[in-house]
This record gives structure tokens, C-alpha cells and sequence, in this order.
């Protein structure tokens, strides 16, 4: 099983930018589906964006355009590239493998990682 460690979170006001990684304990070359999720406090673990091996990307509404998730085979390692960052960004951010594309909107997988945590401030 694939271990992950996310990193990079922090506190931003709003408007920021960050750059959060996920590390990976095994070759994500052949990994069809990385993707990052976020949970907000009280709330549910929701997909951000998902990266296929073939390149393509998905980004649920409300991070399009601001956000960009990116991957280095050569280093096993996930990217979330956050721009323009709102307080509604606040969440402890999460990343993940999958088998499908795009993964379904409620994170379903059964092992998380630590996560990151992202602080908007307005």
C-alpha cells in the first residue's frame, strides 16, 4: 500500500498563493489517478482536483482557474499549486490515489495521510 505525506500548507490572507506536495513512498509512474481532496472543519472530505497518468486534469467549480495540480514521476511527488487563495480555501488538504477518472466528489478512499493544513485568512 502506498504510503503519502503531504506537506506545504500554512497560513496565507487571502489572495495568496501556496504550494502544497505529496510525497509518495512508491513509483507514481504507473498510479493512474492522483488526486487532492480537502476537508473543511465539521464538513466532509471533498474532491480539489485529480491528474491522470495520460495527463489530463479535473478541478471541481470553485478552484478552476486558481488552482493547479501538477506531477514529478521523477521524484514520486503530487503538486497543488494554490492561487488566489480565499477564506473558503481553509481545509486540511489531503492527497490520494485512484482508479478513476475523474474520482468521485466525496473522498471514498479507506487510507489518509496526515494531510496539510491551509489557513485563508480574510
Amino acid at each position: 500500500q502506498v504510503q503519502l505525506v503531504e506537506s506545504g500548507g500554512g497560513l496565507v490572507q487571502a489572495g495568496g498563493s501556496l504550494r502544497l506536495s505529496c510525497a509518495a513512498s512508491i513509483n507514481i509512474f504507473s498510479i493512474n489517478v492522483m488526486a487532492w481532496y480537502r476537508q473543511g472543519s465539521g464538513k466532509q472530505r471533498d474532491l480539489v482536483a485529480a491528474l491522470k497518468k495520460d495527463g489530463r486534469t479535473y478541478y471541481v467549480d470553485s478552484v478552476k482557474g486558481r488552482f493547479t495540480i501538477s506531477r514529478d514521476n521523477a521524484k514520486n511527488t503530487v503538486y497543488l499549486e494554490m492561487n488566489s487563495l480565499k477564506p473558503e480555501d481553509t481545509a486540511v488538504y489531503y492527497c490520494n490515489t485512484h482508479g478513476i477518472f475523474p474520482p468521485p466528489l466525496i473522498g471514498d478512499r479507506n487510507h489518509w495521510g496526515q494531510g496539510t493544513q491551509v489557513t485563508v485568512s480574510s
